[in-house]
Order: C-alpha cells, then sequence, then structure tokens
C-alpha cells in the first residue's frame, strides 16, 4: 500500500489537499470532514486503514472549510488568487465544488466505485452535491456506488438552539451588516460555537433553503434524502451529539420516514459528534455496509 500526499483543483479554481491511499483497488471512499476540522484526524486515519485492509482505496481531503480561518488559492487563467477561507468564512453551497472536484480526481484515476462519506457539515455537503449532480444528470452519478453521512445535523436549527433568547439579536446584527456590505466582519462571539463571519451567518439562517432538509424537528417528508436513491448508510452518536433528539428516538424516525430500500441508519452507543475512541466500531460498520452493497 502506498500512502502519498494529493493535489487538486476543482472548478472553480480552488486548489485542495490531502492524503490518497493507492494499492491498485477500483473502489475507493472520498471523505469529506465537517467544520474546523481536517482530513487527518484520528478518524479518518482509523477509517482509511480499515479501508485499505478490506481492498478499498481511501481519499481524504481538506476542503475549502477546513480549520477555523486559513487563506485558501484559486488559480483562475493561471492567475493566483488568496481569500479569506476556513469554517468561519466558508459558503457551505461552494462544497459542491470540493466534492464533485475530488470524485472528479477519483476518476481521473481510474477508481470505477466511489463511496461518498461526509462528517457533520460535510455530510450536509455531500446530501447537497449529490442531489446537485442529479439535477444535472451527471454522468458522474454511475460511479456512486453509496452514500455515507455520519452526524448529519439541522444547522440553521443548531443555531437557534444555540442562540437562544437572542437569535432574533444576532439575526438582526447580520442583516445589519449585510446591508453594510460588511458581510466579512464576525458575528458577536457567543451567537455560535466559534468564530463566524456575517457571511456564513447568513448562509446557515437567511440563505439556507438548499441546505435545510435535516428537519428533525419537524413535520418533515425527507424530501431530499429521499432522492438518494444509492444505498445510504446513516449514523450519530449519542453523547454530546448535535440533535435536540434521544439518538435512538431520531433513527427510529428516520427509519421510517428515509424510503432508501438499502438504508442502514442507526447510532454507535457511547460516541460523541466526533466518533472519539469509537473510531474502530464505526469503521467496521461502515466496511460492513460497503461490503454488503
Amino acid at each position: 500500500m502506498q500512502v502519498s500526499l494529493i493535489d487538486f483543483k476543482v472548478q472553480d479554481g480552488m486548489i485542495l489537499n490531502g492524503f490518497i491511499t493507492s494499492n491498485n483497488n477500483n473502489k475507493i471512499l472520498i471523505a469529506t470532514h465537517g467544520m474546523s476540522s481536517n482530513c487527518f484526524k484520528e478518524r479518518e486515519k482509523v477509517i482509511a486503514s480499515k479501508c485499505v485492509e478490506n481492498g478499498i482505496d481511501f481519499l481524504g481531503y481538506n476542503n475549502r472549510g477546513s480549520e477555523l480561518v486559513k487563506y485558501t488559492k484559486k488559480i483562475i487563467d493561471e492567475k493566483e488568487e488568496q481569500n479569506l477561507g476556513g469554517t468561519t468564512y466558508e459558503d457551505v453551497i461552494e462544497g459542491y465544488f470540493d466534492i464533485k472536484g475530488a470524485i472528479l480526481k477519483a476518476v481521473e484515476l481510474g477508481y470505477e466505485e466511489i463511496y461518498l462519506q461526509g462528517h457533520s457539515l460535510g455530510a450536509t455537503k455531500t446530501v447537497y452535491t449529490y442531489n446537485k449532480l442529479k439535477e444535472e444528470n451527471s454522468e458522474l452519478l454511475k460511479y456512486i456506488k453509496g452514500i455515507i453521512l455520519l452526524s448529519l445535523i439541522d444547522i440553521p436549527r443548531a443555531i437557534k438552539v444555540y442562540s437562544k433568547e437572542k437569535f432574533e439579536e444576532y439575526f438582526k446584527f447580520a442583516e445589519d451588516k449585510e446591508k453594510e456590505k460588511s458581510l466579512y466582519e464576525l458575528m458577536p462571539y457567543k451567537a455560535f460555537i466559534h468564530p463566524i463571519s456575517v457571511k456564513t451567518y447568513l448562509r446557515y439562517t437567511k440563505y439556507c433553503k438548499e441546505i435545510d432538509f435535516a428537519k428533525y424537528s419537524e413535520n418533515n417528508d425527507f424530501e431530499v434524502l429521499n432522492n438518494i436513491s444509492t444505498p445510504l448508510f446513516m449514523r450519530w452518536g449519542n453523547v454530546n451529539e448535535m440533535i435536540e433528539q434521544n439518538a435512538k428516538d431520531l433513527c427510529k424516525l428516520l427509519k421510517n420516514q428515509v424510503k432508501n430500500d438499502n438504508k442502514n441508519i442507526n447510532f454507535i452507543d457511547g460516541a460523541n459528534h466526533g466518533y472519539t475512541g469509537k473510531e474502530e466500531i464505526l469503521a467496521e460498520e461502515i466496511l460492513k455496509f460497503i461490503s454488503n452493497n
């Protein structure tokens, strides 16, 4: 097995990097991390190792929302530009370019079967991207053999819950800054669990229609999740997980509401939002799902 660092350019010119395991397999799992994270977490390392043991390569990459704040690099018409990026400044909708770019890179490298995995906000990006590819009737869909969603959260609802009675105050602050064209100004420090720009905050609250599909607390037919026709794997933890519901109850709800014939929905007892200390169990369940599909 060979592990190599990898760089690739996506459709809008963004340069992304990460690592890839290569063992002459035709299957690969592409992992998209969540907020303020990166592709070198213990969870990704364990899943990558388990994949390799089972004849599946692994591509972990740092998307444009990696870490809290960083400069992102784009190359457009051979000219390089830098912008503020990271979780604080990202636009979640642009995750489409990142995931599509990773898929294109895998296809370029000769992979014929691709499994898309997303964690937390990475899961939101994965669902959005898959549905976008369906809207486009993309040729890339034929390569996607499974969707793996880890701790998919209801991000618009999560922000309201975290803000509690101050949500309207924070929302007005954001709208006022928008009128002033101060989108890169930071929100008040208690507006979210980490620093967040006005631009990003408004995407999660005001301009969130395209990502507002995990409405676990509402009467929801889960149309977007039900649009996933490939085998679907979903997991949560039940300790300090970023959901309002009891994990067992949430899984019961989704088992009833998600109509996918090849769904595998459950929680891992004792796991937190990042699956700390439960990485091996998670990896084994993911690989069992892949082998059964």
